[in-house]
């Protein structure tokens, strides 16, 4: 039976994630689907259950560095064991750095995005060590690449990947995978819910979402990298591209990304 940690799993990426596992695994997994909502959480549970995995919600504030232990705790008290850890969870933000009044907002996306991961990460590593498991961070191209307008987020996601990367190396003795997922634009609701310059709901969507990939493909792709424990999953040629052209060209790259910003949002 494997045990399975899924962070942000209420909505989007990770209830999709919990979904095509159970799907895949049936009466063989069980999911730990953490979150802040509840509500949403029994409805992914539902989903999951009725395919034959076990399932336990944990609502969860991951900027409480307390609650990511205590999830740990709950997890091994419930299932024994801990198998893969999946830090999904995150929130977006768009804000030109001019226009931040208080920077409050930014310590607190940091507190959700690298932090709840850094902590539940901490918190589980023996367990996962035991089993030789495998732990995953998803992180977004904005952890590639820098954006007009997502110097905070950014910052975040950039944290993400420099503690996630040197981690590989310190748990490849134990036999513990680390993969970095680096999504695109993906057609979820994160970014209408991300925070605006005075810490307030953006609500819309700053980037250009023409090309924005699904839900369940994204998914697909950090599952199938996860299993593979592949170190790094980058999803689209664009960003595989631009990872060598930000070396050899970086000025093409900052064009590049700030095309990438809808043009009544990107105030430069």
């Amino acid at each position: 039976m494997s045990v399975v940690i899924i962070t942000g799993a209420s909505e989007g990426i990770g209830a999709e994630i919990a979904w095509q596992l159970a799907q895949t695994h049936g009466t063989n997994i069980s999911l730990v689907l953490a979150a802040r909502s509840e509500s949403k959480l029994q409805q992914v549970a539902q989903r999951c259950t009725a395919l034959g995995a076990r399932v336990m919600i944990y609502p969860i504030d991951l900027s409480n560095e307390e609650a990511c232990y205590a999830l740990v705790d709950a997890t091994v008290q419930t299932f024994g064991q801990i198998d893969t850890l999946i830090n999904n969870a995150g929130m977006s933000a768009h804000a030109l750095l001019g226009d931040v009044k208080d920077l409050s907002w930014c310590r607190n996306l940091m507190d959700i995005n690298f932090w709840g991961a850094a902590w539940c990460t901490h918190a589980a590593l023996a367990h996962l060590k035991s089993s030789k498991g495998r732990i995953v961070a998803v992180s977004s191209h904005a952890g590639l690449f820098g954006v007009p307008g997502r110097s905070a987020y950014s910052a975040t996601k950039f944290a993400m990947s420099g503690f996630f990367d040197c981690l590989r190396i310190e748990l490849r003795p134990f036999g513990v995978s680390v993969t970095v997922a680096y999504p695109g634009v993906v057609a979820t609701n994160i970014r209408q819910r991300g925070f605006a310059h005075d810490g307030k709901a953006l609500g819309f969507s700053s980037l250009k979402e023409t090309h924005a990939m699904s839900v369940q493909t994204c998914a697909k792709l950090i599952v199938a990298g996860m299993n593979k424990r592949k170190p790094e999953v980058v999803m689209t040629l664009k960003a595989r591209l631009g990872r060598y052209a930000k070396l050899l060209a970086p000025r093409i790259i900052e064009y590049a990304a700030s095309r990438a910003v809808a043009n009544e949002v990107k105030g430069v």
